[in-house]
């Protein structure tokens, strides 16, 4: 299938009706990376607690280009404004190997195993066997070219920024810088967990989906689906329509916040009748899974100056095109889409906490992270579903589109859940980057 062709046949106006070969076609989902990913937008690599120490590395991934979150050493005049955290492509100048093999670690350097070209920790090349050939009585054989130059022959760089402990790089030399690429709208919320504290690492858990990539960002803009798919949502007043909630997009809409307030669950009619996945009967055997605490930290201004603050439960935040940042009530986690191909992507998903978390709270956000994950509690669900739609999309071949209709075809904010506005504002976003 020709990627002009396929672009030029979006039969419906506006964004509400996304035809499924924006899920299934090969040649289009290599232009999302060279236009998205590679292009001029802003990937979260990993957490700054992650490389804590000069030399700590971790794996991480733009699109499908591997990369090396890495802790260079940092001169004393510069430990005021430079955090010393660099992301490289983890792809050797010389031959193009793949060279660093470990998932995390220390290293002084970074060696290829191949012909032991050696990179300073920022990258740059610090040296090669035989550069200068090799002496045979008075004649020197081989050698690279009287002119070849170290700075110009090292890994590529990638741009960085790093917010709050979040590390974001970019392949791009014209993308805006990242407050900018945020937005006004969203980094309140994103201040409210991360801003004046130092992160904890808790744990992973990493899954392979077999679906589209852009279905996760759908699935947590999805306000609809929560309370009718998720039976421990939907029971236990996680996140359900009968809550007070509100949809918060940036000016361009491709980042989104999801906010509500628990309740105590229970049978409300309006909600709960006729939706299966409600269990009036179920209770749990451990009440410790839902021992909620109220942090300091959650409470935040009404930005409608209606005088009273907002006391969030949830906040599921999207950052286009890479990152979801989960506050589910104690729990706290980062989870990276990494893609696949058109058909399948990897969920890392990265728990923390907090420095100053007593030792019962670190317990709490443990315990409630089992909601969440390949074997969580209600994510299960997600990735189960994902898989069912990328079917369904293979299944129809060039026919058919979804439907995200729910509250209208408009893209404005609102103060409900019972709408799909973030998923049509992201593919008019889509639309705009993709030439559509």
């Amino acid at each position: 299938m020709n990627a002009p062709d396929t672009l030029s046949r979006w039969a419906t106006p506006g964004s509400s009706r996304v035809p499924f070969w924006a899920y299934t076609d090969a040649q289009l989902y290599q232009r999302e990376l060279d236009k998205i990913f590679y292009g001029a937008h802003w990937c979260y690599v990993g957490l700054e607690a992650e490389i804590p120490n000069t030399g700590d590395f971790k794996l991480s991934f733009v699109g499908e280009r591997q990369v090396i979150m890495v802790r260079d050493r940092v001169a004393p005049r510069d430990r005021g404004t430079d955090s010393g955290v660099r992301v490289v492509e983890n792809r050797c100048a010389h031959r193009g190997v793949r060279f660093c093999q470990q998932p995390h670690g220390n290293a002084r350097s970074f060696v290829c195993p191949y012909h032991q070209w050696t990179y300073k920790l920022n990258g740059e090349l610090a040296g090669l066997p035989f550069k200068d050939g090799v002496k045979d009585g008075e004649c020197v054989n081989g050698g690279m070219p009287a002119d070849f130059d170290l700075k110009a022959n090292g890994l590529t760089r990638l741009r960085v920024a790093v917010l709050h402990g979040l590390v974001f790089a970019t392949f791009s030399d014209t993308a805006e810088p990242l407050e900018d690429y945020l937005g006004a709208d969203v980094m309140p919320w994103l201040d409210r967990i991360f801003k004046g504290r130092q992160l904890t690492l808790l744990g992973y858990n990493r899954q392979r989906i077999p679906g589209n990539w852009k279905l996760m960002m759908e699935n947590i803009k999805d306000p609809y689906h929560p309370g009718l798919l998720h039976t421990w949502f939907v029971t236990f007043g996680l996140w359900r329509a009968d809550q007070k909630s509100r949809m918060v997009m940036d000016a361009h809409g491709r980042h989104a916040v999801m906010i509500s307030r628990r309740n105590e669950g229970g049978q409300n009619t309006a909600v709960t009748e006729g939706v299966t996945s409600f269990k009036a009967n179920m209770t749990l055997h451990d009440d410790r899974l839902l021992d909620v605490v109220p942090e300091p930290w959650w409470k935040i201004p009404d930005p409608q100056k209606r005088g009273e603050d907002i006391m969030p439960t949830v906040t599921m935040i999207t950052l286009f095109p890479s990152l979801i940042i989960q506050q589910q009530v104690n729990s706290l986690s980062t989870r990276h889409i990494v893609p696949r191909g058109e058909g399948e992507f990897d969920f890392v998903w990265t728990h923390f906490g907090f420095a100053d978390d007593t030792p019962e709270m670190t317990q709490r956000r443990l315990r409630q992270a089992n909601l969440f994950g390949p074997a969580g509690f209600v994510s299960a669900d997600d990735g189960e579903v994902i898989e069912f739609s990328q079917d369904g999309f293979r299944q129809a071949g060039e026919g058919g589109s979804t439907l995200c209709e729910l509250g209208g075809t408009g893209t404005e904010m609102t103060e409900h859940m019972v709408t799909e506005t973030l998923i049509r504002s992201m593919y008019a976003y889509w639309k705009k980057v993709m030439a559509v």
